[in-house]
């Protein structure tokens, strides 16, 4: 919980107005939340950590390594702030979980005779459709 705070920390908040349609009430309230991570200066996260999140949350980073959310669900400022740091959260535990490698199995040699008997049955069946040669 304490880390999380740390890395809660470093996160920038900017509260924007929504778009779309709305009333006289949408043009005085700024409800949607803009949160912004720059994964290169947080203090938080070690270097490979950082190498391993810029490399997977590559489509989602600007040029400057920056992971941008919004979020604009809610029409309470408040609600909308813990939504988008709930997928914050969710975004960077997936961002840190290293893929398990895959171990490549042995093609077992029944499986291969199998297809080649298949193969030879195929190809017996075509050359009955053939037309007889008159030699």
């Amino acid at each position: 919980m304490e880390s999380v705070n740390s890395l809660l920390n470093e996160l920038k908040f900017k509260a924007v107005r929504s778009g779309g349609a709305g009333g006289q009430h949408v043009n005085k309230v700024s409800s949607k939340i803009e949160l912004t991570f720059e994964i290169d200066t947080s203090q938080f996260l070690s270097e490979d950590q950082k190498q391993l999140l810029i490399k997977n949350l590559s489509s989602r980073l600007t040029k400057e390594n920056v992971l941008m959310l919004t979020c604009s669900e809610s029409r309470s400022q408040h609600k909308n702030k813990e939504i988008v740091i709930e997928r914050f959260l969710h975004i960077i535990k997936k961002g840190l979980t290293v893929p398990k490698k895959r171990t490549p199995t042995k093609v077992r040699k029944s499986v291969i005779q199998k297809r080649k008997e298949k193969k030879k049955k195929q190809a017996f069946k075509k050359a009955l459709r053939q037309k007889p040669k008159l030699d």
